[in-house]
């Protein structure tokens, strides 16, 4: 049976909706975030050496990161589905894009955004705030800003008339661009319909509804 390891709202809930579309037995192990520092416990480093989440244990075969798991679960378990297009097929080319875009480009962008909410949040003396804050200003408004619509905007034009990111069938891109999308639309103030109504497509799904039953809800606000 596979073993999932699931950080509470972590990029974790993408592989238990990958599970449930492919109708897999396993087991999810829920596990809580340090309280002090919001990542994943210690203990996770004796499933990986580099303790973090998602994990899954294939009977006894341990695997990291999220695009490997996907790629992984679909080639071994999905190959009759249409989770993943024919190498042949026009489609390809872009569910490989978009499987490697999730977290090369999008999730980077979000990681700083988060980075630099808890720099201005931490306690530290009164005279180093403004200091702090001037430079994570200065780099929003000259860097993450900017390219976080400009990718943001490259998405929202991709969605257009699309019920998924390559047509009518959900596919390995959907769960790839699911969590960087869900933690974006709860972030941001542009104006995206086409990436909302995708997010609540995603929320919607029977299979996802089925993996937050049992990892619980993720809450990104």
């Amino acid at each position: 049976m596979i073993t999932l390891y699931a950080l509470k709202q972590s990029r974790a809930y993408r592989i238990a909706w990958l599970l449930e579309l492919l109708g897999l037995e396993y087991r999810a192990e829920v596990i809580a975030r340090d309280a002090e520092t919001s990542l994943a416990p210690d203990s996770l480093r004796r499933v990986h050496p580099l303790g973090k989440s998602p994990l899954i244990d294939d009977n006894g075969l341990v695997l990291a990161e999220s695009g490997a798991i996907v790629e992984y679960l679909i080639t071994r378990y999905g190959q009759e589905t249409a989770l993943r297009p024919s190498e042949n097929s026009a489609a390809y080319p872009e569910y490989l894009f978009w499987l490697h875009y999730a977290e090369g480009s999008l999730m980077p962008l979000l990681v700083m955004s988060l980075v630099f909410r808890k720099i201005e949040a931490r306690k530290m003396p009164f005279f180093a705030k403004p200091v702090a804050r001037k430079i994570t200003d200065g780099v929003r408004a000259s860097f993450l800003n900017p390219q976080l619509k400009l990718h943001l905007e490259f998405v929202e034009s991709k969605l257009a008339g699309r019920t998924w990111l390559l047509g009518e069938e959900i596919s390995g891109a959907d769960i790839m661009m699911s969590f960087p999308l869900q933690a974006a639309v709860s972030r941001t103030s542009l104006n995206l319909p086409n990436i909302a109504a995708y997010v609540r497509r995603i929320e919607n799904d029977p299979a996802y509804q089925r993996a937050q039953e049992r990892i619980g809800k993720l809450e990104l606000l």
